[in-house]
């Protein structure tokens, strides 16, 4: 049996990361079985279907790198992929059931006469779940086709599903109690079911469900913020699935050749914002320098601020201290130009060392002697100060750290000392050394 896998969403806003999450297990699988993965796009609403909410979709799964075999711009043997291009091929099956006496008319609608017996699915995740349709008053007839003659969700989704071979439908926990209504439709039709696997709902931190409106809900804030794709796909890969093994850092292929519904978790997954950018730390971590550079270049200049030469050697400085792409910008402004941002609060801890100004002058002295200016020898005149003033080096580190960033953390003491050079150093730790004395 060749795997079919089918991502079916509804172009009426962004691509939600619950939507991206269905998406990538079922790329996963698909690729995990050298399978066929098809975008099929169910656009009937056409209140709320937009042009721009269906390009957003398609935009966020090529961002995330899910490239589809079957559908829109992909073509494919079992198409139209649109659903609202599918009306004939509806109509063709409707008329099935309207010849097996399985519909009626009521109130100009029409429902499908459920056979009153219980029906039971195992699921690939969820396992066993029986409905019992025995009781009409809960479970009453379903209308498949509305008085305007428009097919309901449950309908197009059978025959679409039947129709383009659907091996295995992974799809949300919210269309579970869905899908025993799909079976006697797929038994009415005389076909065969495909497999089913319902994955477990993503919650907020609080134990809340997700909503459109929460942080991190929108796939296209990703690349806005510098978040990588790849480190993307893997945390959302993450939101219900486990490699059952202490790893938590994978690329795509890793993915691929790792993922199983039988690692899918059966409880609900939280969704962790701040995991997100540990894990996109860490795809910044393993990149080379040259890679993050040219990356991070586009958002410095985005904040309007100058790229300098050497702008690879001000990017690997920064490059193990950023989560995200949007943070290089503010972690670099300092060392792109002289308007210098003092911490407040740094200001008033290295005041609180009243040797620190008259220390910072004597550092100012010893800069100013050096003739080949590096790292290494300015530090040995930090040290020889700090041997002169009869105190430890470590005493002056901080104080210097404070005048040429204005900032308590940031890149190791000798880039700073490298990239800045001595003029600019020089004049940063005298303007400092005068605003500790003011």
């Amino acid at each position: 049996m060749t795997v079919r896998t089918r991502f079916a969403p509804s172009p009426t806003g962004y691509l939600h990361v619950g939507g991206a999450r269905t998406a990538l297990f079922n790329w996963l699988f698909a690729r995990r079985h050298g399978g066929t993965f098809v975008l099929r796009v169910e656009d009937t609403d056409e209140a709320r279907n937009t042009a721009a909410a269906r390009q957003a979709i398609f935009d966020g799964m090529s961002w995330l790198g899910l490239d589809w075999d079957e559908g829109p711009t992909a073509g494919g043997s079992y198409g139209p992929y649109f659903q609202s291009e599918r009306k004939g091929i509806y109509d063709a099956w409707f008329d099935k059931l309207r010849g097996l006496g399985r519909v009626y008319e009521d109130a100009g609608a029409w429902r499908f006469r459920f056979e009153r017996k219980p029906v039971t699915m195992q699921d690939l995740v969820c396992g066993m779940v029986t409905i019992d349709y025995r009781d009409e008053s809960n479970t009453p007839d379903m209308v498949l086709r509305r008085s305007d003659g428009s097919y309901v969700f449950h309908f197009v989704n059978v025959v679409d599903d039947l129709e383009m071979a659907i091996t295995h439908v992974i799809r949300g926990e919210d269309h579970l109690m869905n899908t025993p209504k799909h079976l006697q439709l797929i038994e009415a039709f005389g076909g065969v079911a495909p497999q089913y696997a319902h994955l477990p709902l993503i919650l907020n931190p609080d134990g809340s469900k997700m909503s459109k409106r929460d942080a991190g809900a929108a796939v296209g804030d990703y690349p806005r913020q510098g978040f990588l794709p790849e480190a993307v796909v893997n945390f959302i890969a993450l939101l219900g699935w486990s490699s059952k093994t202490e790893e938590e850092i994978f690329a795509l292929n890793d993915l691929v050749a790792r993922f199983s519904l039988e690692a899918v978790n059966r409880a609900p997954a939280r969704f962790d914002l701040e995991k997100c950018r540990w894990v996109n730390q860490q795809h910044l971590a393993n990149m080379s320098v040259s890679a993050f550079a040219a990356l991070a270049a586009d958002f410095v200049e985005q904040a309007g601020l100058p790229l300098p030469e050497n702008f690879e050697a001000v990017a690997a400085a920064v490059k193990d201290k950023v989560r995200v792409l949007g943070e290089v910008p503010a972690a670099v402004a300092f060392l792109l130009t002289d308007q210098l941002e003092l911490d407040a609060e740094v200001v008033a801890k290295v005041r609180a060392n009243a040797a620190a100004a008259g220390l910072l002058d004597m550092l100012a002295e010893a800069f100013e002697g050096i003739g080949e200016w590096s790292a290494e020898t300015a530090k040995a005149a930090l040290n020889e100060v700090a041997r002169a003033a009869g105190v430890k080096p470590g005493h002056l580190m901080f104080p210097l750290r404070a005048a040429l960033s204005g900032r308590a953390h940031g890149p190791d003491l000798g880039d700073l000392l490298n990239l800045l050079g001595r003029d600019r150093c020089l004049a940063r730790v005298r303007s400092f050394s005068k605003v500790l004395s003011s």
